[in-house]
């Protein structure tokens, strides 16, 4: 997925991931595109504590769970489920700014 997204969006400095990515991820993604990768870790288990930056990827997965065809898996072909995403985030926007 970094490939992909170096070779989409060259101006990426910054990625945060997981807390499960962790050992030589980090480095390679520093070795091979730049890219400084910050891990975001949870704490406390029981605790309820926003993580930083991972509330904006939980909202705006949230947002799209409202697009009615994007709540199960119905695309067949990847093309066609990132044309879904497109309308849904159109719709989205058009919606907040009518």
């Amino acid at each position: 997925m970094l490939m992909r997204l170096f070779c989409r969006f060259g101006a990426i400095a910054k990625v945060f991931v997981d807390g499960g990515y962790t050992g030589t991820l980090i480095e390679w993604a520093k070795e091979m595109f730049g890219y400084t990768v910050e891990v975001v870790k949870r704490n406390e288990l029981h605790q309820f504590k926003i993580l930083p930056k991972r509330w904006i990827v939980e909202r705006t997965l949230a947002w799209l769970n409202w697009s009615r065809r994007l709540s199960k898996d119905y695309e067949l072909y990847h093309t066609s489920a990132e044309a879904m995403l497109y309308v849904a985030f159109a719709h989205l926007l058009l919606r907040r700014h009518a």
